[in-house]
């Protein structure tokens, strides 16, 4: 068996923790990626913060994780709490895979649909504010609305990964707990509030951390839909790092951006992991 797990770690240091480490590394270095490095210490890390475009793109990377953070606690697991009280298995099991079977669909071709449904001549966003005589925008690129464009792809917001998991938390919960609450008054929103809510903070906690971390990261969707723009209106510090290394050969600021982020990914984890806790949690505390 060790055997064969041998062979996963050469790939692993070499496509994951080499990676890693050299942009660490090169962060502290004015290099293009090719030819010799220059020693500057933290004077990239300076120039990002002195940087208005990387100011900017941390501004609207704040707004996108708040929103989505907002979204991924409420639309999926309200989702869930359906599901989950639905009293005919089947009925339960159909809506289940109503919701998973969108998850198939790679997000590339999800953001084409989405950027296609936003075209302001034949976009049915448009057509249809036309048929009810109402006024049309250039969704995505109008510097006032392509932020909120952005934040409009996926709606309803009841990502299939996110909805399992809730799921997961609440047929985690002993039907004893539940029936006990019943007997008590607990009922409907009460029960929700006071037994069930509490007792999927885990799963909270978990889809807070996926969350922080792929609103992060993420800079793909931004690529596709907007390329950044209008102008620099929805630039992220994901993409602007893309720019910086692949188009002006700046890889040694990219280094440090990534290096930033990668801070703060942690720092945002580790205090979502120290202060939210469970009911179940503190019991076992």
């Amino acid at each position: 068996v060790y055997l064969f797990l041998l062979p996963t770690f050469p790939l692993l240091l070499t496509c994951d923790y080499y990676p890693a480490v050299s942009a660490l590394y090169h962060g502290f270095f004015r290099w293009d990626g090719a030819t010799f490095a220059q020693w500057t210490g933290i004077g990239n890390f300076i120039r990002m913060f002195q940087d208005p475009i990387m100011m900017q793109a941390f501004g609207v990377m704040a707004k996108l994780t708040g929103f989505q953070l907002l979204i991924s606690i409420t639309f999926p697991l309200a989702a869930a709490a359906v599901v989950f009280h639905l009293k005919d298995t089947r009925f339960a099991y159909f809506y289940r895979m109503l919701y998973v079977i969108p998850m198939v669909v790679p997000s590339m071709v999800t953001m084409m649909i989405w950027k296609f449904i936003y075209n302001p001549q034949v976009g049915l966003l448009n057509t249809v504010l036309r048929a009810w005589d109402l006024p049309t925008r250039v969704w995505l690129g109008d510097f006032k609305y392509t932020l909120y464009a952005v934040i409009g792809v996926g709606f309803p917001w009841i990502a299939g990964t996110s909805m399992l998991i809730y799921l997961a938390g609440f047929q985690a919960i002993p039907d004893e707990l539940l029936d006990a609450a019943a007997i008590d008054g607990a009922s409907g929103l009460k029960c929700f509030r006071h037994i069930e809510l509490p007792l999927v903070l885990s799963q909270i906690k978990l889809i807070v951390v996926l969350t922080m971390i792929g609103a992060i990261q993420n800079f793909a969707g931004i690529l596709v839909m907007t390329g950044g723009g209008p102008g620099t209106s929805t630039m992220v510090p994901g993409l602007w790092l893309y720019r910086n290394a692949l188009n002006y050969n700046k890889m040694g600021y990219a280094c440090a951006i990534g290096t930033f982020l990668f801070i703060v990914t942690m720092v945002l984890t580790f205090l979502n992991l120290r202060f939210i806790r469970s009911s179940a949690e503190f019991e076992a505390a």
